[in-house]
């Protein structure tokens, strides 16, 4: 393979790599019906909690435990005022991604120090034997962080949950007729709760790749709208989660090419590069392109009897 190619194979995968493991959580809590717009605040969280607690404990695998406890906790917060207190899920998205970029701001400059990047203990690269030998895209592969296989992994495991298990059908249920299905006999209040949960976890694995897999730091906002683009990447994926990691993907190439092509010798304005990404994501959001139709009961609340 191309050594350029495979750099760029590598680097998306990468990249998209947050994406992706924010992006399957959040489709699970939006198939139940609750848009999550609080991912942002998640992984901004889970990222600094992690730099701390890799920092702390001089292990990154506490980091990342310590970035999920935190990402954790925050979407019981948010199940509690989504689903059982029925608070408007737009609002408390973003009350709560306001929340965190100004609390951990103010922790890191307290504990960090406002100029300070320390570094922190990184997890291993790892090449598992065998897949580095695929052609085409195993040299992807080489010295990539272990949470991109368990990343992948936890994508596969999420498809199937939603396909082929009762609790995956339960979601899809209440997402998309939470009175039928509370007339078939399932708590339509625990499984949206039980989803946001899921897309709390999944939050914090992808802050704490940024943190601790990815540049073994923290820094202010280093999230950067990544949660948005997870997102995005839901809806451009249709809901569906082969086309959504296919979303990601193609965000993460877009991020990719603004360090690819100046290696290869093409100039282009670095603004147009910034802004590909997020350009996808607003034809996406928009309906230019991968338009389907939502889960018919996104963003409402479920009130029995009514």
């Amino acid at each position: 393979m191309d050594e350029n190619l495979a750099v760029f194979i590598a680097s998306t995968l990468r990249l998209a790599m947050p994406l992706i493991l924010a992006a399957a959580g959040e489709l699970v809590s939006e198939r139940a019906g609750v848009l999550n717009l609080s991912l942002e605040g998640m992984m901004l969280t889970a990222a600094f909690f992690g730099a701390l607690g890799s920092w702390a404990t001089g292990s990154p695998v506490l980091g990342i435990l310590c970035a999920v406890l935190a990402s954790f906790v925050v979407s019981v917060v948010q199940a509690v005022l989504s689903v059982h207190w029925r608070a408007n899920q737009l609002v408390v998205g973003i009350g709560f991604n306001i929340l965190a970029l100004g609390a951990t701001t103010l922790l890191y400059r307290i504990i960090f120090g406002g100029l300070s990047r320390e570094e922190i203990p990184g997890l291993a690269k790892l090449a598992i034997p065998g897949v580095s030998d695929l052609p085409f895209i195993g040299p992807a592969f080489l010295q990539q962080s272990v949470l991109v296989y368990f990343g992948l992994a936890c994508v596969v495991l999420i498809w199937w949950m939603l396909k082929s298990t009762a609790f995956g059908l339960s979601i899809r249920a209440v997402g998309d007729d939470p009175r039928a299905a509370d007339k078939a006999g399932i708590p339509v209040a625990r499984i949206r709760f039980q989803a946001v949960l899921i897309a709390g976890v999944m939050a914090g694995l992808a802050g704490s790749f940024l943190s601790v897999a990815d540049i073994n730091t923290f820094t202010e906002n280093m999230t950067n709208g990544a949660g948005y683009l997870a997102i995005a990447a839901v809806i451009f994926g249709g809901w569906t989660v082969w086309r959504t990691l296919g979303a990601c993907l193609l965000f993460g190439a877009a991020t990719a090419l603004q360090f690819q092509l100046p290696a290869i010798g093409i100039e282009m304005p670095t603004a147009l590069l910034l802004m590909l990404p997020y350009l996808l994501a607003l034809l996406a959001v928009a309906g230019v392109v991968g338009r389907r139709d939502p889960p018919t009961a996104l963003t409402l609340p479920f009130i029995r009897g009514k």
